[in-house]
């Protein structure tokens, strides 16, 4: 499958995320093999990894604004693969904020048809069309849960 690198790139980074949802393995081990699997550049190979440790730590604080947000869907009743995707989506347009919204969510809404079932693209659409209307508020919602967290630490 030919895909553009920055997809690709995704494609991996959806693939490590997806794989350490369902796994106790560990985000780096499964990402060595991943990249030993697929040819990357390191600008490319840097860029998934920014989205697998940009998604990781934050993983329940993004789950607790989808389904604040996106309260019709269940996360624990989303199949893992869309859960993921909804996630890094998430992550790319409302925090790390350096993917334009429309591209983040063609990115999902395409990662939904190579990985997802039929209904799986229609599916993330809607839920980031959702989630998109409410991107300062995942945003501020995600941070407060980390410095909460953060505080709980120290």
């Amino acid at each position: 499958m030919n895909m553009k690198p920055r997809t690709k790139a995704r494609s991996i980074a959806l693939q490590v995320l997806y794989e350490t949802d369902l796994s106790t393995h560990l985000a780096g081990d499964v990402l060595k093999t991943r990249l030993e699997e697929n040819e990357l550049t390191e600008e490319h190979a840097e860029f998934a990894r920014q989205i697998i440790f940009g998604v990781l730590p934050l993983r329940e604080a993004l789950d607790i604004v989808i389904a604040k947000y996106a309260p019709e869907w269940p996360l624990d009743q989303i199949a893992a693969i869309d859960r993921n995707i909804i996630r890094m989506a998430c992550w790319e347009f409302a925090i790390s904020a350096e993917t334009p919204v429309k591209v983040a969510i063609n990115e999902a809404v395409e990662l939904a048809k190579i990985y997802g079932s039929e209904s799986t693209a229609r599916f993330v659409n809607g839920v980031l069309g959702t989630l998109v209307e409410h991107e300062n508020e995942i945003r501020q919602g995600v941070i407060s849960k980390m410095n909460h967290e953060t505080k709980l630490e120290s």
